[in-house]
């Protein structure tokens, strides 16, 4: 599933064909992704302008000149494709197509369907179910060691499993964590209450340097994820532990290992992390 870097890049990719332009022309190919879509999705979004173009944890938002907002979740496999002019013959999976009044047109694609989109209104779109319960943003100021320090005390869950818990911080996934844990020593098996205080002051800068290098590879392809150019991340060349699993440490040249923690592989180094 994309992470958060992939998701902003896509977002950032969309803002130039996107941001000040009409949607001309909206196609809806079928009635449902992951959950239908709204009813009239096409119609009601057809004619619109897109003002603002951002993100919120893994969501992309598009805020419209009618005071409602374009929601969109890329799922397991969800891509965005710009196209100059007129898209191609539509494929198999090409699912949504909007045509912009800048000559653009923006095709989402979504192989397993996972993904899903929305029409929310502004006012209502903080209380909306997928959003109303998310943490902080992991780049935004809200995020700093006291209030990260202060949702982890307590909680006798593994660290990993908390950092990837969506109330404490919103976007965090698998590989970025499993990264910043290798980053600052911490053990992806300590338990997240005693990571609070002094090893949060070191968790929560290394958790931007990770996104934000991510980010400026254009994220980490990985199986489906390509950039809304049609381009790949690069960021996985970088890993340090993610998938590495009985290759060499970079630090200390022991083996890195692989557990599985709620379902999700997880990816350290035994003698670098305590």
């Amino acid at each position: 599933m994309p992470e958060l870097p992939e998701v902003e890049t896509v977002c950032r990719g969309l803002e130039s064909p996107l941001v000040g332009r009409r949607l001309s022309k909206v196609t809806q190919r079928r009635d449902n992704l992951r959950w239908p879509f709204p009813d009239d999705f096409a119609a009601r979004l057809e004619g619109r302008t897109v003002q603002r173009l951002y993100r919120r944890a893994k969501f992309i938002l598009a805020d419209l000149d009618d005071g409602w907002v374009w929601m969109t979740h890329l799922g397991m496999s969800g891509r965005m494709f710009i196209h100059d002019g007129l898209a191609p013959e539509p494929a198999k999976h090409d699912h949504v197509l909007l045509e912009t009044n800048g000559g653009h047109t923006v095709v989402y694609q979504d192989h397993r369907r996972f993904g899903m989109m929305d029409l929310v209104r502004a006012e209502d779109l903080n209380q909306h179910r997928l959003l109303r319960d998310l943490g902080p943003e992991p780049l935004g100021n809200e995020f700093n060691n006291v209030l990260l320090s202060n949702a982890l005390r307590g909680r006798r869950t593994p660290i990993k499993s908390a950092l990837l818990d969506q109330k404490i911080v919103a976007g965090l996934g698998n590989i970025y964590v499993c990264e910043a844990l290798f980053h600052t020593g911490i053990s992806p098996r300590r338990l997240a209450a005693s990571v609070a205080g002094r090893r949060a002051e070191r968790l929560v800068p290394a958790i931007r340097d990770v996104l934000n290098k991510a980010i400026a590879k254009g994220g980490s392809t990985l199986r489906d994820y390509v950039q809304a150019s049609g381009e790949l991340g690069y960021f996985q060349h970088e890993f340090t532990v993610y998938g590495r699993e009985g290759e060499a440490c970079v630090q200390c040249g022991q083996p890195i290992k692989r557990i599985v923690q709620a379902g999700r592989s997880t990816f350290f180094c035994s003698k670098c992390q305590r």
